[in-house]
Parts: structure tokens; sequence; C-alpha cells
């Protein structure tokens, strides 16, 4: 994810961009309560993704599945939470086998939710980091171009919506 960042500082340094790391953070279990209810870490982070006009998601894979505190933050979320928002996906995983994962399981919460989702998703191989660093060229191409659709579709999306504001105010 610093690799996105980076990417999206210098190529649209005049977008308006925060990394929210989950293990950084000291967030609540959903509990049926709406999200404006929560406060500290749990609220910044709820009203910060209900509040964006788009989401790159960053998430390893554990156990052929993604982790329990992603779906947590989905579970504090109305139904309609990504509605209007375009939502960009990237996973890394120790093995080729969990290639699926985002397609099988990330994808549809995202849809279920109203995410207009960047139609290619960046899989990323443990093999493809180093110590930290990524060192495969293809995984960092396919990131700089997740990042250019990412901000593409927001902009079409927001003028459409403004279009459409235009064309019904009264």
């Amino acid at each position: 994810m610093n690799r996105v960042m980076d990417k999206l500082r210098g190529k649209y340094p005049d977008a308006e961009a925060r990394l929210i790391d989950l293990a950084e953070q000291h967030m609540q279990f959903a509990d049926g309560r709406g999200y404006v209810e929560y406060e500290g870490d749990t609220g910044d982070v709820a009203r910060a993704l209900m509040e964006a006009d788009a989401i790159i998601i960053g998430t390893p894979i554990f156990q052929a599945s993604i982790p329990g505190a992603l779906k947590n933050v989905f579970d504090l979320l109305p139904v309609n939470a990504f509605q209007d928002k375009v939502v960009g996906i990237v996973v890394t995983a120790g093995s080729p086998k969990h290639y699926l994962v985002a397609e099988q399981q990330l994808r549809p919460i995202l849809t279920y939710m109203k995410a207009q989702v960047v139609q290619s998703y960046v899989f990323i191989e443990a093999k493809d980091v180093y110590r930290g660093e990524l060192v495969n060229d293809d995984a960092a191409l396919r990131i700089e171009r997740l990042v250019e659709d990412t901000v593409t579709l927001t902009r079409a999306y927001s003028q459409m919506r403004e279009e459409r504001e235009a064309q019904y105010a009264f």
C-alpha cells in the first residue's frame, strides 16, 4: 500500500489521500450500531470510508480468505456505504492458489455495498516482495495502472453525478 500511495501522490499530487492501516487502529467489533455511533478509531475509520470518493483496499489473504479485521470494517457500514464510490483492490498472498479470493470473496461484498469496483485488481505473491519491498516489475506496473484506473473512474463518476444533479435541479 505504500507503493500505491507513492504512485498516487507522485502522479496526482492534488488528490487527497490517507492510508489507514487496520493493524494500527484500535477497532471495536461491529455490534449492529450505526457507524456514526462508534467513537475513537472505529468511528474515524468508518467516517473516512463513508466520506471518501474512492478507496483502494489492500489486504493479505489468510487461510484462503480476507482477514476478519477487514470484514469487521465492512460490517460496521451500511449496505449502501460505497454507493457512487470507486474501489480498487490490491491483494497479497503466500501462494498463487489464492488468486481468486479477491474475485470470489471481496468483489461480491463490495458490489453488495454498491461499489463501482475497478475491473482489474492487483494480486501479489510473497515471492514478489523481498524485505518489505516490491521486487516484481510487473506487479509495480499493475499497481500504477490500478491507481490510474481508480482516479480516472472516480473523475468520470463524479462528472456523471454532477451532470445528473444539474439535470434534475429545479
